[in-house]
């Protein structure tokens, strides 16, 4: 859609005519405490807009505020810009309160890993300079329907959303010259009616791999009972735990109200054969299956199947963060660890009541898998020993027993955008080549083709259905994944346009925060043209996103410290620079 700058000095003009008492006026809204939201608001900011980032938790930060403390990148320096000011502000940190020589700052890894209190340290701080102009809202329930969202007759401009304050109830309008939807579940874009995808596509649809119905083993190693159907699965939901074996802040698995051991039994087996998801299984014998437990029955220290992990990390892996914690995800190569499939599917387009119900389940099912591992005396007692050294931090979320507040939305609504982007958009077109070069670039990224489970353990299956994960090449995002066809003043940085395993890779954090400093530019480039935000100037958008140091095509022999770094990446997006390195 194309809308004339007249059009939208209209539309602009019956949005103050049409305010409504008492609402609260802005620049740009944003939906969504989501780092990619808070980088959508101080990019605005620094263009001069008043913002409002409306939240519904308590808290700003999102994921890595909630346990994802090991930043998901591939290759560090594709994605820059607002992203990589997070990870030198949390890198400094570390700097000044332990001294750079210490082992806080060694754990940092540069600023990419961290503990959840300190990203959420960061990004507040990086909000606060703009204090004047960047409003920040918690506590406000969006669960929009009919009356919650205004929008022009025709359905393509939105005028205000109407919120709940969850502290007392009252309803309040937010009006806005742009919107820009930060949400994990896209509920702003559907709420204006923009066509929007859940599940999984057919392998034919894009030709992609991993698409629909597929067992694998864990990596990418093709097993019996792939057919390749699509479906309405969503791949699997879970916390982001951080843990310690540090005695001083441990605090040993609680058992939770609502415990089932029937949910956990399978893992029995699987701890006493080393049965694991690795294709090194199939080289495992029914007499090393045999030898195994004989071997942890006369006290052996640990499994000796090939492969096989033991303890803690037989069912989450763990990625160190500082001060003796560790960031705890799903154990991929497990049969039954934290991810809870299938339960999740109707997230994304459910209310809040039913999403607040099953993040109460995944907390005590993933609380009651951690006891039923330490404690279970069906379970070799050197294993439970094992699983006991560790422990949630009780120097993390302490207004929450040390568990996260927030449930990791994986994939939530991918709505169809003005780009829809697939596997082909990060995958190289030939060996040692780069993926599809997008002129209209608005970041560049990397990271796997990466899907958890769509479903829970099945007989006779070598792996959950779904679980994949397919190494790609840094790759250019256009602008067209974050803008809808139909509405002339919504963006959607991060349940953005594209396939379940086109969007397996860009939603990762680094990725959804280039691309909200992305929409804050773009919205700030709408409102100065008095335009829609299918017509601004790509180039413009562009040239702003250089001048504050992001990446818009990888080069992995400049940096945005070089001296000719800006040319470099006008001259690559032109096409005029095929390889990787610019000379």
């Amino acid at each position: 859609m194309k809308t004339s700058a007249l059009v939208v000095c209209a539309m602009l003009s019956a949005v103050s005519s049409l305010s409504s008492f008492g609402a609260e006026r802005y620049d740009i809204v944003v939906l969504g405490g989501t780092p990619g939201g808070i980088m959508s608001a101080i990019e605005a900011a620094r263009m001069g807009k008043s913002v409002v980032i409306l939240e519904r938790n308590d808290r700003i930060g999102g994921l890595p505020a909630n346990g994802l403390g090991a930043t998901d990148i591939a290759t560090r320096g594709a994605t820059t810009g607002l992203f990589s000011e997070f990870t030198n502000a949390v890198k400094q940190y570390y700097i000044d309160k332990y001294g750079k020589d210490s082992q806080q700052v060694k754990d940092c890894s540069d600023g990419f890993h961290f503990e959840p209190s300190v990203a959420e340290k960061v990004l507040t701080d990086m909000i606060s300079p703009y204090d004047s102009l960047i409003d920040v809202k918690v506590m406000r329930q969006f669960n929009f329907s009919t009356g919650d969202i205004s929008m022009t007759d025709d359905g393509k401009h939105i005028n205000s959303v109407r919120l709940i304050n969850r502290n007392n109830g009252d309803a309040e309008i937010y009006e806005g010259k742009v919107f820009i939807d930060a949400t994990y579940e896209g509920d702003l874009g559907a709420a204006a009616k923009v066509p929007y995808r859940v599940g999984r596509e057919a392998a034919w649809e894009f030709n992609e791999p991993g698409a629909g119905v597929v067992y694998e083993y864990w990596k990418s190693t093709p097993a019996e009972g792939s057919t390749g159907d699509p479906d309405n699965a969503v791949q699997a939901y879970n916390y982001r735990l951080t843990l310690t074996k540090d005695p001083k802040q441990r605090i040993p698995f609680p058992k939770p109200d609502n415990y089932n051991r029937d949910e956990y039994v399978s893992l029995i087996e699987d701890v006493w054969t080393g049965r694991h998801t690795w294709k090194a299984i199939c080289d495992v014998t029914p007499e090393m299956i045999e030898a195994n437990r004989k071997h942890l029955q006369n006290g052996g220290e640990r499994s000796i199947t090939p492969w096989d992990s033991w303890g803690i990390e037989k069912i989450v892996s763990i990625n160190t963060v500082p001060n003796g914690k560790v960031d705890a995800n799903n154990q991929h190569s497990a049969f039954i660890s934290t991810d809870l499939p299938e339960e999740n599917w109707p997230w994304p387009t459910s209310s809040w009541e039913w999403r607040d119900k099953f993040a109460k389940r995944l907390r005590d099912y993933t609380l009651g898998l951690l006891y039923f591992a330490a404690n279970d005396p069906e379970l070799p007692a050197q294993f439970r020993d094992a699983v006991n050294e560790w422990g949630l931090s009780a120097t993390e979320y302490e207004d929450n027993d040390g568990f996260p507040r927030q449930v990791y939305v994986r994939e939530g609504r991918r709505f169809e955008g003005e780009y829809f982007f697939t596997a082909s958009d990060a995958l190289p077109v030939a060996e040692g080549q780069r993926p599809p070069v997008h002129k209209n670039s608005i970041t560049a990224s990397h990271y796997a083709l990466d899907s958890h489970a769509a479903r829970k353990r099945e007989e006779g299956r070598a792996h959950l259905d779904g679980f994949i994960s397919y190494p790609t090449a840094v790759y250019t995002v256009p602008y067209g994944v974050i803008v809808t066809k139909e509405v002339d003043n919504l963006l959607l940085p991060v349940p953005v346009s594209g396939s379940h395993i086109g969007f397996s890779t860009l939603r990762m954090e680094p990725c959804w925060m280039a691309l909200g400093q992305a929409a804050g530019a773009a919205a700030s480039l709408a409102i100065d043209g008095e335009t829609s935000v299918q017509n601004i100037s790509v180039s413009d958008l562009q040239n702003r996103l250089l001048d504050e140091k992001a990446t818009l095509i990888y080069y992995d022999n400049l940096t945005p410290d070089s001296k000719n770094w800006k040319e470099a990446q006008l001259r690559g997006l032109a096409g005029e620079v095929k390889g990787w390195k610019y000379e």
